[in-house]
């Protein structure tokens, strides 16, 4: 056996398998088991999930999900939201000749402090006019902006994943045109609260105290 052989045997050998966790928002879900060979290496990575994988409803497969590792305890990795998109396939699908697809993209900072930023998407069943489109992206963002007030992070999350927020938009964009489909297609995390991020900050700083210190 080739000692290049060895040397990558010996590597996965040295790898443990960590069971990563959905956030508690999204019920500690098991989202799948990742080796690594310490723990540190954990943190900061990004999973790849699907709506389907937390509901188990096969009508969720479009939707993917992505969380990032922030903690490590024995074997259990938990995790936070860093974000979604609609899948290439099913948004491609939404897309027809002579319809009008409206697009907002709005930055917004949840009631406890969390910026994320949040793309909408309506598709009408026939051409609209440049005014209704205008129309149609206002209540886009008076209802977002608007849930981003009244939510916390887990809050606004559940509602943008599970279609809460895109029905309150429909139920006002479809007074301005006929409307095939509402969607919230795409959000991102792009900060913590200061205080948390001080916190997170503060940990990673801290010395580490050997066994049996003073």
């Amino acid at each position: 056996m080739s000692s290049r052989r060895r040397r990558v045997r010996d590597k996965w050998r040295n790898k443990k398998w960590y069971t990563v966790l959905a956030p508690e928002y999204f019920g500690n879900v098991e989202l799948g088991l990742v080796p690594a060979d310490d723990p540190e290496k954990m943190i900061g990575r990004v999973i790849e999930a699907t709506l389907y994988d937390i509901t188990e409803d096969f009508a969720h497969q479009y939707l993917k999900i992505y969380f990032q590792v922030v903690e490590v305890e024995g074997r259990t990795a938990k995790t936070i939201f860093k974000g979604h998109e609609y899948s290439r396939d099913y948004l491609r699908s939404l897309v027809r000749r002579r319809t009008t697809r409206v697009d907002g993209i709005f930055t917004i900072t949840t009631k406890d402090g969390y910026r994320l930023r949040v793309s909408a998407c309506a598709f009408t069943p026939h051409r609209i006019k440049t005014s209704q489109e205008r129309g149609i992206r206002a209540a886009m963002k008076s209802v977002i902006e608007q849930k981003a007030k009244e939510l916390t992070f887990d809050q606004f999350i559940q509602e943008a994943i599970l279609g809460k927020i895109a029905s309150d938009i429909y139920n006002e964009a479809k007074k301005i045109a006929p409307l095939r489909h509402v969607g919230i297609r795409k959000s991102r995390l792009l900060s913590k609260p200061p205080e948390l991020m001080a916190a997170t900050a503060a940990i990673e700083k801290a010395p580490e105290v050997s066994e049996g210190s003073a």
